[in-house]
């Protein structure tokens, strides 16, 4: 009779355990589904905010290309004064130092609107090589500058604000080369 009762007394036990067991199952999916609520939420706003940021990248762009074009269409209304009159210098009848004149003076408007843009020109000839600033085209032989400074520009570089816009092409001073041993010995 022994066997009987331990298995009598086991069953209230068994009971009060899967009793337990379904509590926690049931509390389990009451948790699972108050977060799965929140994953949704959260799943929603990141949404909303990834669109928002979406959104605001989209408007500073447009902001951006909106200022960028302002300042074209700025820069270009100062330039077309210059149009204008390099426009009445060649139809115009005129004689050659008229021409070159008017030439000159369309010249020194176009710098003026350069430089109120923040464009300069490089300074090269006489000045230092700078391979920042300068393009070296050839080395040149010479004795009467010294070595690695310009001895010619060949074309005007120009800087925008603190940035090289278009480096200067250069010919730079090179010290004349002494004659080698074997031409000195075979004089």
């Amino acid at each position: 009779m022994s066997p009987k009762k331990t298995k009598e007394q086991e069953k209230p036990k068994e009971d009060k355990r899967v009793k337990e067991l379904e509590a926690r199952v049931e509390e389990l999916e009451k948790l699972a589904n108050e977060n799965e609520g929140k994953a949704e939420r959260y799943l929603n706003q990141l949404k909303y905010a990834k669109a928002d940021l979406d959104n605001i990248q989209k408007q500073n762009q447009r902001r951006i290309n909106d200022i960028v074009e302002k300042a074209n269409g700025e820069l270009l209304q100062q330039l077309l004064p210059v149009l204008e009159e390099l426009e009445m210098l060649y139809t115009k009848e005129a004689d050659k130092n008229k021409l070159i004149e008017g030439v000159k003076m369309v010249h020194k408007k176009l710098l003026k609107i350069m430089e109120s843009q923040g464009v300069e020109p490089i300074l090269a000839q006489g000045y230092k090589f700078d391979p920042f600033k300068h393009e070296a085209i050839q080395e040149v032989e010479t004795s009467e500058e010294p070595e690695g400074y310009v001895i010619e520009e060949v074309r005007r570089g120009y800087m925008f604000k603190d940035r090289v816009l278009r480096a200067s092409v250069v010919k730079v001073a090179k010290s004349p080369e002494k004659k080698n041993k074997e031409e000195v010995e075979d004089e």
